[in-house]
């Protein structure tokens, strides 16, 4: 594939690099020079930045310059990876929104179909947009995760923006979205309708709250998610400074930090992008460190995947039969990691498959309550 559109690592971040350690991550990567285009022959991961603001809204100039992030990438130590890892460099903007729309899901549908997850970093949260629709090219149903204080479900008659892109998505043909989850949104931000609307659509959503009191069972969602997309407004702003509409409440950074672990564990996370960085809000590259962080988190989750289910058969896990109502919903436990799941009948493909869950969805189901989420999937597939 061409991949002219990619502009290459600035030379000053480079000559900075040559003072880094050997072992710092900066020098155990490829990376995309005037010189080099990385090989891509068994990549795992690609970190891509893209410079877009167009259509954000209230947030002129995020995604301007990435230097800094990269900067507190790459002299964090690596870990004990067995990855290949490659620095694709950026995405400029293109003469029109429409160009860098077209390289973005060039570079996504090129690095998805090839068995490397891409870690785009943005520029605008419309680019999740762009993203799902690289899934088109796979012929899949996508399973989309947003961290994000607001659903993003304003008008769907207008332009492309950060503010209604899951309207895009859940409207625009072709319909490939099977599931939607939002992890932390707040309340206030969010009318009713917007509210009552997920949930006539099946779809999940967590408060703020509800995960702050427990937020393991943001793992499970994780564990099944194909896309996620990350608005760092979703971190306080006394955690992540460095985006125009950041709000007092918010996730802690090592609350995120954990949230982008969980992503890279699951085995099924094959893109990831995070938005809204703007760097002229950022105070002392606070908010640098952080997503340099939460990268970092990322990789060490992909690092210790284990590919269980759907990579291997449930006929290797525990088998946990609990009778409610006129049914039966049969739970499984890996032996490997103790990670649950549920069976649900697909009458449609006339099939069962698993979807993850908790211990405490298989002790409610003991106490003759039926899950939520096996509900809302049955829902969806009936």
């Amino acid at each position: 594939m061409n991949f002219d559109f990619l502009q290459p690592v600035s030379d000053k971040l480079l000559e900075e690099l040559n003072s880094f350690n050997e072992i710092r991550f900066g020098n155990k990567i490829q990376i995309h020079t005037e010189n080099n285009f990385p090989k891509l022959d068994n990549v795992v991961i690609a970190i891509i930045g893209v410079h877009e603001d167009r259509d954000a809204i209230n947030n002129s100039g995020t995604g301007d310059n990435f230097d800094q992030i990269r900067k507190e990438l790459y002299q964090l130590f690596a870990g004990n990876w067995q990855l290949e890892i490659v620095d694709l460099g950026d995405i400029s903007k293109g003469n029109t929104l429409s160009d860098t729309h077209f390289a973005v899901n060039e570079v996504t549908k090129y690095l998805v179909k090839n068995n490397t997850i891409p870690i785009i970093i943005g520029g605008t949260q419309s680019l999740t947009y762009v993203m799902y629709r690289a899934y088109d090219a796979l012929e899949q149903t996508v399973n989309l995760v947003s961290v994000d204080s607001k659903f993003d479900l304003e008008n769907i008659d207008n332009d492309l923006c950060s503010r209604n892109y899951l309207s895009k998505i859940v409207m625009n043909e072709p319909n490939n979205l099977f599931n939607f989850s939002n992890i932390g949104y707040q309340t206030f931000y969010n009318s009713q309708d917007e509210i009552d609307l997920l949930e006539k659509l099946y779809f999940d959503s967590y408060r703020l709250g509800e995960i702050n009191k427990d937020l393991t069972i943001v793992e499970p969602i994780l564990r099944d998610a194909d896309l996620v997309s990350i608005d760092i407004g979703a971190l306080r702003q006394t955690e992540a400074p460095a985006n125009n509409n950041t709000s007092p409440n918010g996730f802690y950074g090592e609350e995120m930090c954990a949230i982008f672990r969980y992503a890279g564990l699951s085995d099924k996370v094959s893109a990831i992008g995070i938005f809204e960085y703007n760097e002229q809000y950022d105070i002392r590259n606070q908010s640098a460190k952080l997503i340099a962080q939460l990268i970092w988190y990322f990789i060490e989750g992909v690092n210790f995947r284990i590919k269980e289910y759907p990579f291997e058969s449930k006929k290797k896990y525990l088998k946990y039969m609990v009778p409610i109502d006129n049914d039966t919903i049969n739970f499984y436990k890996s032996n490997k990691s103790n990670r649950w799941w549920m069976e649900i009948k697909d009458n449609k493909f006339k099939k069962e498959t698993l979807i993850p869950c908790t211990y405490n969805d298989y002790l409610e189901a003991n106490n003759q309550n039926i899950p939520e989420r096996w509900w809302k999937t049955l829902r969806k597939l009936t």
